[in-house]
């Protein structure tokens, strides 16, 4: 537990103080995302006020995660996981696709960025290649930081074969990380939403540590290779959100642009697989889940039949346009995140008790 809060302190501190650190230097080169405006023939709300604002912010978050994981290991001596660096690796790498993304939106002023095609094509490249990594380097009792078991609570019966294993880590990771981007819309939703599916992993993993295979064979212990290790890596999760969420909170003085948003995504997918809780997910990414199937009706339903859902997708643009004030979209999306986590705990929980 200790080296769970040093992580998460030592993340929160840097990203706290780090973030006007970068907003300074953004805003003294003027590096600051294109705003969409409203045309004649499609509407946005009115984002005028936010012009100008930095954007990028996910740098910070993810130096403060690099620092939390990092420095906790170098100051209890402690020698890092696989597990732990293999999410570390699969942030990291989502956010660098995140930057070439961020890049063509502040200095060429797209603000659609990269083509879908070509954001795909880089998730897909390091998500295929944290896959493939996730099945080596096995622990003293021989577990692999991911299992090709489908998960739910625990790994079930059903066993992939490698091709589709490879598919399944692929689908996870594409569907949290660009759920995450989609619900970055309003000052500090996805943030907060992200502090608190961080904060639920450090709660698995922590408790899936105390019941560990490693420490006593029983019929209901857990096989997850290194839960204490992925708490810390949670816990910087958590940390690094919850010192940038001071800066992003409305009214924002800094985005953290795709390179944020895909790696929190990343971090979050990457830690389902890890605790075994692939199937949990929708649980602890719940409001990801929501925005983006907000998404799939407005434009299914646009292609089919002509006609729209909702004002605008994603979602919280809907309740945009019908007036509602930003802060009390956020606060409301954030409690919907806060009930599908403690749906997702309950439930997990209950597996145990029932055990």
């Amino acid at each position: 537990m200790r080296l769970v809060v040093i992580s998460l302190a030592i993340a929160a501190i840097v990203s706290l103080v780090g973030t006007p650190l970068l907003i300074a230097l953004l805003a003294r080169h003027g590096y600051a995302q294109a705003i969409r405006v409203s045309t004649d023939n499609e509407a946005y709300p009115d984002h005028e006020s936010k012009r100008g604002t930095p954007s990028m912010g996910g740098v910070a978050i993810l130096f403060g995660v690099l620092a939390g994981y990092l420095v906790t290991h170098l100051v209890t001596w402690r020698m890092p996981s696989p597990s732990g660096l293999l999410i570390l690796y699969l942030m990291v790498g989502l956010g660098l696709v995140g930057v070439a993304d961020d890049y063509l939106k502040i200095f060429k002023q797209r603000s659609t960025g990269l083509r879908a095609r070509t954001k795909l094509i880089g998730q897909a490249v390091v998500a295929i290649s944290f896959a493939v990594l996730s099945v080596q380097f096995p622990n003293e009792s021989g577990e692999t930081p991911a299992s090709m078991a489908v998960s739910f609570l625990r790994d079930t019966p059903l066993v992939l074969p490698m091709g589709l294993f490879i598919l399944w880590v692929w689908f996870l990771i594409t569907a949290t990380t660009n759920g995450v981007n989609l619900t970055d819309g309003l000052d500090g939703l996805a943030t907060g939403a992200a502090f608190a599916s961080f904060l639920a992993y450090v709660l698995v993993s922590i408790w899936q540590y105390g019941q560990s295979c490693f420490f006593e064979q029983t019929s209901f212990c857990y096989t997850t290779a290194n839960p204490l290790d992925l708490a810390i890596v949670a816990a910087a999760g958590a940390g690094a959100t919850f010192g940038f969420l001071w800066w992003n909170t409305s009214p924002a003085r800094i985005f953290m642009g795709d390179t944020g948003s895909l790696a929190l995504g990343g971090g979050i997918a990457g830690l389902a697989i890890f605790t075994r809780t692939e199937l949990l997910l929708p649980f602890i990414a719940g409001l990801f889940l929501i925005v983006s199937v907000s998404v799939i009706l407005q434009v299914g339903s646009f292609k089919l039949t002509g006609r729209r859902v909702f004002r605008m997708a994603p979602l919280h643009h809907h309740f945009e346009m019908l007036g509602w004030p930003e802060i009390q979209i956020v606060v409301r999306f954030w409690i919907i995140q806060g009930l599908c986590i403690g749906a997702g705990l309950a439930l997990f929980y209950a597996e145990w008790v029932r055990s």
